[in-house]
């Protein structure tokens, strides 16, 4: 089983760091093989720009999504973004792994969204979306940590559901295209852990993750 890990977190201790290596070690010892982007020790770029082919087809009108097309039909796109197209193609299992910044990703991430599921390759012509999508053969899910506690994110609380949070990365970009998406698993305010309240959680991590292929998906 190969599995990636697109990590966004710019502090390697924190507790996101932590979780990342708890997956990476988790999979290594079950024989699978594990990438990591580790977008901010990479220094990846987040903006979409002309700088993502070697040419563009005009140099009168910069049309992002149709350059993507003519990128991945000329295979113009630079090797950074290939790259990570490269280990995206070979995973079974993609984690994304970041803190909650703003009740989304960071900006480090969307922009791999971005410049990675772009159009030619993730969706357009001749690819369809959700059920049909181009990725049905991957699962995904989200790793995520929080500032807040845990009932500030219920329904009820000052946050909202935790669930309609995430609903525009869970539906609007993992299920968009395709892949099968389990319940994220939110670690709620790691900063407030003591060592054994944080060794607990990773405990818990590992459980989950053997538990992946008994996981019932959000979407279908």
């Amino acid at each position: 089983m190969n599995i990636l890990i697109v990590h966004a977190h710019p502090e390697s201790k924190s507790f996101s760091g932590a979780l990342r290596d708890t997956a990476a070690d988790f999979f290594k010892s079950s024989n699978c093989n594990v990438a990591i982007s580790d977008l901010y020790s990479m220094n990846f770029n987040p903006v979409g720009s002309p700088r993502d082919l070697k040419e563009t087809s005009t140099v009168e009108y910069f049309d992002y999504q149709k350059e993507q097309l003519y990128g991945i039909k000329n295979n113009l796109l630079t090797d950074e973004i290939k790259n990570e197209m490269a280990k995206f193609l070979k995973a079974d299992l993609i984690i994304y792994n970041f803190p909650l910044w703003w009740f989304s990703v960071p900006a480090i991430m969307k922009g791999w969204f971005d410049r990675v599921f772009a159009m030619g390759f993730a969706y357009g012509p001749g690819k369809g979306v959700y059920s049909t999508g181009t990725f049905r053969n991957k699962t995904s899910f989200l790793c995520i940590t929080t500032g807040g506690a845990e009932f500030s994110y219920k329904e009820s609380g000052v946050n909202g559901d935790i669930n309609k949070i995430l609903f525009h990365v869970n539906h609007g970009m993992l299920n968009f295209v395709g892949m099968k998406v389990l319940p994220p698993f939110v670690v709620y305010g790691p900063s407030t852990f003591t060592e054994e309240e944080k060794k607990s959680k990773l405990i818990e991590y590992r459980n989950y993750l053997s538990k992946l292929n008994n996981i019932k998906p959000l979407f279908y």
